[in-house]
């Protein structure tokens, strides 16, 4: 008997919603550790009891019933623009021939972020009203991925084939988020941005540097006769990596 095929999925906007809020419902009665909208603690096992409620409420089951290769889940905290990641895992051995392997990866820099900044925050064109709905809507997306790769072997969001996928299953209308990012974060919240010249204290001395990115932390590159880093106009600097809210923005180069 053949397998559905997932790509002829079509729901009405109505069963979207009610489609999603049961998942929402049944996830926050099943994890132990997210307990309400707002996701403060998350481990790689409620990603996959998410996936097993999409593949039961969305998908039949299919996965469940036809897939036979291995999908694992992670968690990453030096993902800071984007919100989700499906990796065809070519590099780890089939588990037997013909079987697939894939990764499906989430920010939770992102997620622990997103009450960071008063504003939407909206997701493949839907406004979220929480990080739970966020998550939801970043891991549809990576489904969406998941099922052009099983059925077509590749998959590209800025395609029309995967934006008619994304808006017949789950009423996506776009293909991006805008999740506060952590520069965004500085910026609002701090005033910094790279470019900017901080001060900040070290080990008992006050140093002074230009900010060169802005990850989890600000890379501050400090002058130094003697640093292992070098510009293009042969100055020398010290890297340091320092937490944004320790950082004193300077109004000159000292």
């Amino acid at each position: 008997m053949a397998s559905p095929d997932l790509s002829a999925l079509q729901y009405l906007p109505e069963e979207i919603l009610e489609k999603r809020e049961a998942v929402r419902r049944t996830l926050l009665q099943r994890s132990s550790r997210i307990t309400d909208g707002c996701i403060s603690i998350i481990h790689q096992s409620d990603l996959a009891l998410l996936f097993e409620l999409y593949d039961q409420i969305f998908f039949h089951r299919y996965f469940r019933d036809h897939f036979r290769g291995k999908i694992s889940f992670s968690l990453s905290s030096q993902m800071t623009k984007s919100a989700g990641k499906l990796l065809y895992r070519k590099d780890l051995p089939a588990l037997s021939p013909g079987e697939e392997r894939y990764e499906l990866r989430i920010s939770a820099l992102l997620l622990f972020s997103y009450g960071s900044l008063e504003r939407d925050k909206v997701v493949n064109g839907i406004t979220t009203r929480d990080s739970l709905e966020a998550l939801q809507l970043v891991f549809e997306h990576e489904l969406i991925h998941l099922i052009e790769l099983r059925r077509f072997k590749k998959s590209s969001c800025s395609q029309a084939r995967f934006q008619t996928l994304a808006f017949n299953i789950f009423g996506h209308t776009g293909s991006t988020h805008q999740l506060p990012a952590i520069a965004e974060i500085g910026r609002e919240r701090y005033g910094l941005a790279v470019g900017d010249w901080v001060s900040f204290q070290f080990e008992g001395e006050r140093l002074s540097g230009v900010i060169n990115r802005i990850t989890k932390r600000a890379t501050v590159m400090v002058p130094h006769k003697s640093g292992d880093f070098q510009d293009q106009e042969g100055k020398r600097y010290r890297k340091y990596y320092i937490a944004l809210s320790l950082l004193e923005k300077s109004s000159r180069r000292r």
